[in-house]
Order: structure tokens, then sequence, then C-alpha cells
């Protein structure tokens, strides 16, 4: 039985490495806390009607010294260690300025549209042992979060209770899990936490999207590694008036449009909570166009859109300062991350399946007698 995989962190040095994780810099501490329920809280919208993000434990919360105990003393000990210690709160994750920051917006739209169920909708996913409820629900208070919605399946994949719950997006420590929710056909990605996370707007969610094999198709991407850089140039203008497909990520950007609409349409289009980013790796003359016309074509705005031209994204990434950001190669994610952003891997398209090549050629040849 595993718990939510272990916590990944990423440097430019080591892309998946387990260990100690820095804690968010608005959090010094461990503190014992009284446990304590509060009493006014605002209703929480039905899951058809809300745009509902599915996280684990692992990653709205720093759990990675009981993890630990649980990988080496099992899961009787991991159970007695919760019990003795629900009184003290977790630490944050580097889910935990994401969930903040939907909640701010929450806050805003409750305010424009009082009898509106259009709104984020936090459920914690876990395969934790109930017993260990006790301590998330101390620490959600403890943090002030308004998290109502919480599955803990004991030791069973929580994947089969994404689409009971309406799931528009998972997050989650454990890439396999991450892959069987896009097997689902669920928006999902493995959450990496930084080495040091940057401070990110309290009043503003910013999300970040990669373009190929995130928000459209690896069809692009496919020409690329097959046939190289200026048959990918031919192929994009060639169709450049041919929308792409969508891509496992689109359905969470169209969501985050529907939400952006309701601040426009009540005079707030400049100073909306919520921005969207687009950064790719394409160029803007060669092949930004058919990328843009592919949005278009969805109905979709994208409010910021960086063409790269293949330079690195952790640079640009770094001045946008997102809460999140998508990219389905794990060579962006870990510049990215070491850079201060918390990324998302998003295990779709081509690109895997080629790192997937590598990973076994590089094993034989290590294997292979000098």
């Amino acid at each position: 039985m595993s718990l939510n995989g272990q916590t990944r962190t990423v440097t430019g040095q080591d892309m998946a490495r387990n260990g100690s994780t820095t804690r968010a810099p608005w959090e010094d501490g461990r503190t014992v806390l009284k446990p304590s329920t509060p009493t006014r809280k605002p209703k929480s919208p039905k899951p058809e009607n809300a745009i509902t993000i599915a996280v684990s434990s692992r990653v709205l919360f720093n759990m990675e010294k009981e993890q630990q105990i649980y990988e080496q003393q099992g899961m009787e000990e991991y159970i007695k260690y919760q019990v003795e210690h629900e009184a003290e709160p977790f630490s944050p994750g580097p889910a935990f300025s994401f969930v903040k920051a939907l909640e701010a917006v929450n806050t805003q739209l409750r305010e424009l549209y009082p009898e509106s169920e259009e709104l984020f909708d936090v459920v914690l996913m876990t395969n934790n042992h109930a017993y260990v409820g006790l301590r998330l629900i101390n620490t959600i208070n403890h943090h002030q979060l308004f998290i109502e919605r919480f599955c803990m399946t004991g030791g069973n994949s929580s994947i089969g209770y994404l689409k009971a719950y309406h799931t528009n997006l998972y997050l989650s420590a454990d890439p396999v899990k991450v892959r069987e929710a896009l097997e689902e056909g669920i928006a999902a990605a493995t959450m990496f936490t930084p080495e040091k996370m940057k401070e990110v707007s309290e009043t503003q969610l910013r999300v970040a999207f990669d373009g190929d094999a995130v928000l459209f198709s690896d069809e692009s991407e496919r020409i690329f590694k097959a046939h190289g850089l200026d048959k990918f140039f031919e192929h994009e203008k060639a169709h450049e008036n041919k929308p792409l497909d969508h891509g496992p990520l689109k359905g969470f950007l169209e969501a985050l449009g529907k939400l952006q609409k309701k601040f426009y349409g009540k005079g707030q289009r400049m100073d909306c909570p919520i921005r969207t980013y687009l950064v790719t790796a394409r160029s803007a003359a060669s092949s930004g166009t058919r990328a843009l016309k592919t949005l278009r074509s969805w109905g979709l705005e994208i409010d910021e859109a960086l063409f790269l031209a293949g330079a690195p994204k952790g640079p640009m990434l770094e001045k946008i300062r997102p809460h999140i950001f998508f990219d389905d190669q794990m060579f962006h994610v870990a510049g990215a991350a070491e850079l201060g952003t918390v990324a998302c891997h998003v295990p779709y398209g081509i690109a895997q399946r080629v790192a997937q090549k590598k990973q076994i050629k590089d094993k034989e040849g290590s294997s292979t007698p000098k």
C-alpha cells in the first residue's frame, strides 16, 4: 500500500529528488494548535455547478516526515504518530498558495454574484487512513482554508472518485495516479516542490500553461520529433488555419475563462483576479499563428502569450510569478522549479514516449560491461 507518493522536489541537478522540503516563506515552524471547528463558513457549491480542484494531501501540505515514518516503520507506527500529533498542524506544501488564491477569487465572486454557485471547490483526495483525518481537519482549520469535501480511502486508489466529484483538475505528487487520471479523461498533473518557492500574489490567481501537449494536442510536436524543426515550421504554416485538437488542460483553461467573463460582465476586465498565460517554446512568426487561431476558434482568451523560440522558460516564469505552471516536458518543469516556480508535469503525448525510450537506452548503456 502506498500513501500519496513521494513529495516531488526539483532542482536543476536533480529533477525528481525525494527529501527534506523547504518550508514556505510564510510558515517558519510547526505550531501546536487546539482542534477547532470554525462556525461561520460560506456554503459549498453543488459539485455539478462548481469548478472542482482535487488536490492530494501530499501537495497541499508538507507530510515528508510522516511519509518517512510509514516507509521505514510501517503503517501501525505511522497511524500511531499521526494520532499522537493530531493537534500539530502540517506546514504548507506546493499547492497551498494556489488553493489560497482560488479562495480569494471565490470571495470576490460571492460579493458580485451572491446566489451563484459557479465557484472553485477544493476537494482533498488522499488514500491515507481515516485516522489521519482529524489532523488534516485541524490543519485546514489552523490555516483557515475552506475545504469541506474530503476523500480518504484507507489505502485504496482515489482515482475512481474523481469523476464522481466532477473534477476539473487533479494535482498529486504521485505520477502513477496522475497518469491514471489522464487515462480517465481528467485533467491532471504531477506537482513538484521548488527548493525555495517565490512569493506570489494574494489577490490575483495566475495560471501559466505550455501549449503543445498541454492546452493543445501533441500533433505538431510529433512532427517536430519525427522530422525536425524545418518540417515543423512547414507543417504549421500549411495548417495555420486548421485548429489544433484539444490537449488535457484545455478544459481547465475553459473553466477559468468562464469565471473571468463573470468579472468582465461587472466591468472588471482590467482588474480581474484571474490571469492566464501561454508560455510556449514556439516561435511567434514561424508557428505562433496557429496557436493563437486555435484558441480563438475555441472561443478562449489568454491574457498574455509568450513565444520563446526555444529559450528557457524559467526566467520568464520568475517574472510572471504564477501560482502554478503546467508543462509536458520535465526539463521545462525543472528549469521553472529551479527559479522558484511551482511547476507541474503533464505526462501526455509524444514527449513522454521519447523520454521513456531515452531512459531505457541510458539504462542499457550503463549496464553494458566496460
